[in-house]
């Protein structure tokens, strides 16, 4: 199947490991030209269509030189992917952790957004893909930040997907489950300090919640947003799309 991305450009943010550089891999192996943000661009593995570009979400210098820069290159994919705030419980947190949480997560992705969308409404074309959590369907368990945050975003984005979905626009978010990236590894390796089982034993359990029985894997999830930013997907905006292996079990 042609995508329709050969020729393209994307940003991808996030990209320097897990999700979001799977991404950046799928989208440039479908003929893209892709940036890839992050703070650390050393470990963004360059190419002849994946050009490393330096960006702190948490620094609003770093992300205003990173509009700047990239308002001039004409970006018709916009992969919204920010790092997670650290584990915890809703109880205890404080002002200062709930603000740095939306600023990283929320604030900047939005601002990015805002300031691409007028030249994907000049060309008629454009695609807004946000990486959120499984969370934002089924909060999950010490990660209130993550959950709290990404659920603004995920109804930002569909309000957003309704105002420009006639300038031939989409914008969606997609959930990840249980993928195999070094952020999960992280996760099961607190839960398993917290709760005094083997990293090994938490994996296990988590395995047996998931009717595929296994983490999915980050190329398995850059195929889905892979179509989503591809001429096929023109009709399908303003959606959740779930790639968890069946492990939320609402509707």
């Amino acid at each position: 199947m042609d995508f329709g991305l050969n020729g393209k450009t994307a940003l991808v943010l996030g990209a320097s490991r897990g999700l979001g550089a799977a991404i950046a891999h799928n989208l440039a192996a479908e003929g893209a030209t892709v940036y890839a943000a992050a703070r650390s661009i050393d470990k963004i593995e360059a190419s002849e269509r994946i050009i490393p570009i330096a960006v702190d979400l948490s620094d609003k210098a770093s992300v205003a030189a990173l509009i700047a820069t990239m308002k001039d290159k004409g970006v018709d994919i916009l992969v919204n992917n920010s790092g997670g705030p650290k584990a915890g419980p809703a109880i205890g947190q404080s002002s200062d952790s709930w603000s740095s949480a939306f600023e990283m997560m929320a604030n900047a992705i939005f601002s990015i957004t805002d300031a691409l969308i007028p030249g994907m409404i000049a060309k008629k074309w454009g695609r807004v893909i946000t990486i959120g959590s499984s969370g934002v369907a089924q909060p999950i368990a010490n990660l209130a930040l993550s959950n709290g945050v990404r659920a603004a975003v995920a109804g930002w984005s569909k309000t957003l997907a309704a105002e420009v979905a006639r300038h031939g626009i989409t914008v969606n978010m997609i959930l990840p489950g249980r993928i195999d990236t070094d952020r999960v590894r992280e996760l099961d390796g607190i839960k398993a300090d917290k709760t005094g089982a083997s990293v090994e034993a938490v994996q296990e359990a988590s395995r047996n919640e998931i009717p595929a029985g296994r983490y999915g894997r980050p190329e398995e999830f850059a195929a889905v947003a892979t179509f989503l930013a591809s001429t096929q997907a023109s009709y399908v905006t303003g959606s959740s799309i779930r790639v968890d292996g069946g492990m939320i079990r609402g509707m």
